[in-house]
């Protein structure tokens, strides 16, 4: 990182951050062109889940090539007065890169898409079968990840 003052090195702010995201962006390679798509997440134990249909280009790019770069931000503020140039935002942020695995397994995909639902409501997840079964349910074991913050 270029700019060490703004580095997070507590893990636990990360792990904060990761908590509390409403978003995560999810970076693709699909042979030569990026591909970026914002999705609904879960995390939990050095893991992110997230949910999709069984069929589309995000599939399609994962099945062929299984490696990842995400990155969630917290913004907050504008800072700074006077010339444009000198305002910024304030904010917390995470980058970080892992392997995707499509999971197969009913209990584990209900682990899964209940730890999604649990990122954004306190209510039980109460998950139809037929739910299980017609979605795909993507586990990425994080492989790094760094923190970054200004303000």
């Amino acid at each position: 990182m270029r700019r060490n003052d703004k580095e997070i090195t507590d893990q636990a702010e990360i792990e904060a951050i990761l908590q509390e995201a409403p978003v995560c962006r999810i970076g693709l390679c699909d042979r030569d062109q990026p591909y970026v798509v914002p999705v609904c997440f879960g995390y939990r134990e050095g893991y992110l889940f997230f949910h999709s249909a069984p069929e589309g280009l995000k599939i399609e790019i994962l099945r062929n090539n299984p490696r990842i770069c995400f990155e969630m931000d917290i913004p907050g503020r504008l800072n700074g007065s006077g010339y444009p140039c000198d305002r910024g935002i304030w904010y917390r942020s995470v980058i970080g890169f892992g392997i995707a695995e499509f999971l197969v397994d009913p209990e584990e995909k209900r682990a899964g898409l209940t730890c999604i639902v649990a990122h954004y409501t306190n209510a039980p997840a109460n998950i139809p079968e037929t739910r299980i079964s017609t979605v795909s349910i993507i586990r990425v074991r994080i492989i790094s990840i760094t923190g970054k913050k200004s303000g």
